[in-house]
């Protein structure tokens, strides 16, 4: 008999958490498709990096404009512009202009334009906790890289459940570090410069432009 319950007990597990990953890939494909019908996105965003063991706690605010794969990021006072096919990093304090094309290493990072849409491929998800922020009800999707050698344990997406969009992510690092994404602010289909993602080198005829191609 015990045997026999503890199989009942299995199958209703199992059955559950189907139908929690379920719930997930609905949920993750609802962003998606909300990202996706934006002309643009402009996001104020706060980060934050804590490692307890290590005694690191640092704190950072930034903003990113993003349309189609081209973006402008600023953070931690570096801007960064990505044309559609080359980069280019700018440092104000030290007066240098680093321009790189696209590797396929590339491919698999998290830049501005996937961060968005980066939970598509390569993880596990399922459903987690449900918080409330402020009155808006967050719902968290767990997502665990598949691969073994991603030095991140797991990653925390939260999900605005009236909005369907990303209020932050908090990833654990194996190491102990967590990082965390919060947006402030979002943003969508503002009227953008024709320029706007295009750098112009005379704004920074003293720099240094150091060409990595």
């Amino acid at each position: 008999m015990n045997k026999i319950v503890s199989i009942v007990i299995l199958l209703l597990v199992t059955i559950t958490t189907n139908a929690q990953d379920k719930k997930a890939k609905e949920l993750l494909d609802q962003v998606t498709a909300k990202i996706k019908s934006y002309d643009n996105i402009i996001i104020d965003f706060k980060y934050t990096l804590n490692n307890n063991k290590e005694n690191i706690n640092k704190e950072s605010k930034g903003n990113v404009i993003i349309q189609d794969n081209k973006y402008v990021l600023n953070f931690m006072g570096v801007t960064k512009i990505f044309d559609g096919k080359k980069n280019y990093t700018i440092v104000p304090e030290d007066e240098e202009v680093t321009v790189s094309g696209l590797s396929e290493k590339d491919d698999s990072a998290i830049t501005p334009s996937k961060m968005l849409s980066f939970f598509n491929s390569g993880y596990k998800y399922s459903w987690d906790i449900l918080q409330d922020v402020k009155g808006r009800k967050i719902q968290y999707i767990k997502l665990v890289p598949t691969n073994a050698k991603d030095q991140r344990k797991e990653v925390l997406l939260g999900i605005d459940s009236q909005t369907k969009n990303i209020y932050n992510v908090i990833e654990m690092g194996k190491n102990g570090t967590k990082t965390t994404l919060t947006v402030n602010s979002f943003k969508t289909n503002q009227p953008l410069s024709k320029n706007q993602f295009t750098f112009v080198p005379s704004k920074y005829s003293n720099y240094y432009i150091n060409k990595l191609d």
